[in-house]
């Protein structure tokens, strides 16, 4: 209300009363299996198959899954959450210490892994053993500041290439600092995390060199720098190798560094071994520091070939150690790298106890408890367990699904490749008939990438729930994800040909073929919940039909929560009418109901009738809301007759 207290013109604003109730989506998929790398029973968004490449390593051979989420965005899905179980995986480590000032003090841990909603956690796999860390002293104060630069390498034809990297620089170990190098690697980090669990001692103030830095007082000016040509020497391993550096005046380093990287290289010519050769062919040398904090001369070995070792050492020597430190280079055992190790895949496949996992410590497919919202839960994995363990995980997981308005897609093994195998397939698991779930045969043929492109048979679900996002996005949930348009993309063949009389067969019994038809080439040909069977005689025959309802029933939901502790009388009744109303009209527009008109379409009725005093005194508002479905049109009968000609008489 306005307070009124001079003569005047007063301006109030009053709500409408419409609170717009937005449609949820309809075909956000969540895969749960084993990959090579990803944090473990944490649910993690992939927008894309990059995405996925990324974070969990991209098509595995031994993980089902993975060609699943291919096919889901080959097909037209848009959005997933990837969870990655596994048995007994370990994240590749490796321990950091002081062995410049701090005379070995332990600095911290360095672990493959990443943040995730906030937190630490590992990244287990063997992928982590590719993964090397440089720490340099190009800072303003090489004292208390360091470089931590992060690289991940694969080796591929008989060449290391650095296939992502990351720097954080100006780092320090003060705890209280900004640039805190624990706090700032693991906040900006996607491949190792920081932190000194196990370490007891205090945090040191020193930077952690793990090479040895060169003495002596360093600048652009004249430096006592021996008479050129000055005779050095490089040990890789293979024994000491003499080298000459010639140059003529009295340079500064920024002009020593390419005659000094250059006369290295050449030491290369007397190695004996491939492992050396490369060590010292590709060496390079990096002039670091300022004119404020001195010049130095940085030495690191070739890396690009198979041969090269993080844990390498190029040992520089000289007629002396002054000649050294007026070089600007670092004397004795010159260590290269860090590198993580102790990473392992665990045991391979996982089992239905990893995939299930438990609800109370938010693992398995209950790791998707963190998601605000999954449509549509595809288990590849779960198709190639034993009988039992297949029948017990997939149960759960219906429940689980249908508990959060979502649908299950079940897959069938691979040796159910028959007419007769699929129907023994139905009669020994009758109790996954379920109005939230569905079956489809046969399996599918995909090229596999990771063997040549040979074709692979894999479960259905990955594309057939990229094939529901295509028909959600393209015609709507309540459209039959089925017909001629529903094109199976990068499907080469199926496992089995069905004739129309066999998918006569399974059609009654709620299985959902999968067909191939001239022109129209592989597509799906059925829309059937597992409880369509037609003993059944299920209101929730049909899969548009229960997904439809479902998307009503989570955006009502959502959408209805400020309804509550409202004043619990008519304003608030025409309100909700009002709304609600309004939703079911949108979509009555769009074409998702039966029905001319409106009321014909839906109903939405809340008033004293369906809120009885009664319910008013328990704080209960009772809104009822109805729909008459569009029927996929699954038969198609005509009736052809002949016209007889006028007979004459």
């Amino acid at each position: 209300m306005v307070q009124v207290s001079y003569p005047g013109v007063y301006i109030q604003e009053k709500t409408s009363g419409v609170r717009t109730i937005t449609g949820v989506a309809t075909s956000i998929a969540a895969f749960v299996d084993a990959f090579p790398r990803g944090a473990l029973d944490e649910a993690v968004q992939c927008l894309s198959f990059a995405d996925f490449e990324r974070e969990f390593g991209g098509v595995s051979r031994d993980s089902p899954a993975s060609y699943g989420i291919k096919q889901f965005f080959q097909n037209g899905g848009g959005e997933c959450w990837v969870v990655r179980v596994a048995n007994g995986a370990a994240a590749a480590t490796q321990p950091v210490t002081d062995t410049a000032g701090g005379g070995g003090t332990a600095m911290f841990n360095i672990t493959a892994g990443r943040q995730l909603r906030g937190a630490s956690v590992i990244n287990p796999g063997l992928w982590g053993n590719n993964v090397r860390v440089d720490i340099d002293y190009d800072t303003f104060d090489p004292t208390t500041q360091f470089n931590l630069s992060v690289s991940e390498v694969v080796t591929s034809n008989g060449r290391t290439a650095t296939v992502r990297s990351e720097s954080f620089r100006n780092l320090t170990m003060e705890e209280a600092a900004p640039n805190y190098a624990l706090a700032v690697v693991d906040a900006g980090s996607s491949i190792v995390q920081l932190d000194r669990t196990g370490i007891l001692t205090a945090l040191p103030t020193t930077a952690p060199f793990p090479r040895p830095a060169a003495t002596g007082t360093l600048g652009t000016a004249v430096l006592s720098i021996p008479a050129s040509p000055i005779q050095l020497t490089v040990d890789a391993g293979g024994g000491a190798r003499a080298f000459t550096v010639t140059y003529s005046g009295t340079p500064d380093l920024p002009t020593l560094r390419p005659l000094i990287e250059a006369a290295l290289r050449g030491a290369s010519s007397s190695a004996t071994s491939d492992a050396e050769r490369a060590l010292l062919a590709g060496a390079t040398v990096r002039l670091i520091g300022s004119a404020a904090t001195s010049f130095r001369l940085l030495v690191q070995a070739g890396r690009g070939g198979t041969a090269y070792l993080p844990n390498a050492t190029l040992t520089l020597g000289g007629p002396t150690a002054a000649t050294l430190t007026a070089l600007g280079l670092p004397g004795g055992a010159n260590d290269q790298q860090i590198a993580l190790s102790g990473g392992t895949d665990g045991t391979v496949p996982v089992g239905a106890t990893q995939i299930t996992g438990t609800l109370a410590s938010k693992t398995g497919i209950y790791a998707l408890e963190d998601v605000d919202l999954v449509n549509l839960l595809c288990l590849p994995r779960v198709a190639e367990l034993s009988p039992t363990d297949m029948n017990a995980t997939y149960s759960e997981a219906t429940t689980y699904m249908a508990g959060r308005r979502g649908f299950l897609l079940i897959d069938i093994p691979e040796l159910t490749a028959t007419l007769d195998a699929m129907q023994t397939w139905m009669s020994q698991n009758d109790s996954l008939r379920s109005r939230d779930a569905a079956v489809y045969f046969p399996r599918t043929f995909v090229p596999d990438p990771v063997n040549g492109n040979r074709l692979r048979s894999i479960a259905s679900s990955g594309t057939v729930s990229g094939l529901y996002a295509r028909t959600d996005a393209t015609r709507g949930v309540w459209k039959a994800p089925a017909g001629t348009e529903a094109r199976l993309e990068n499907v080469q063949a199926l496992a089995y040909l069905l004739t129309d009389l066999q998918n006569g067969t399974l059609n009654p019994l709620g299985v959902n073929c999968l067909r191939t038809f001239p022109v129209y080439s592989h597509i799906c040909w059925g829309a059937r919940t597992l409880e369509g069977a037609d003993q059944l005689a299920s209101e929730w025959k049909y899969i548009p039909i229960r997904r439809l309802a479902l998307f009503i029933e989570e955006s009502l939901f959502r959408g209805t929560k400020w309804v509550v502790f409202e004043p619990n009388d008519e304003p608030l009744w025409a309100q909700i009418r009002l709304n609600v109303g309004v939703f079911m009209n949108g979509l009555f527009r769009q074409g998702a109901f039966q029905g001319s008109t409106p009321t014909d379409a839906y109903f939405v009725k809340c008033d004293k009738e369906t809120t009885t005093q009664a319910d008013r005194n328990l704080g209960i508002v009772n809104i009822e809301v109805g729909f008459a479905p569009l029927k996929p049109a699954e038969f198609v009968v005509l009736t052809i007759q002949q016209i007889a000609g006028d007979l004459q008489t």
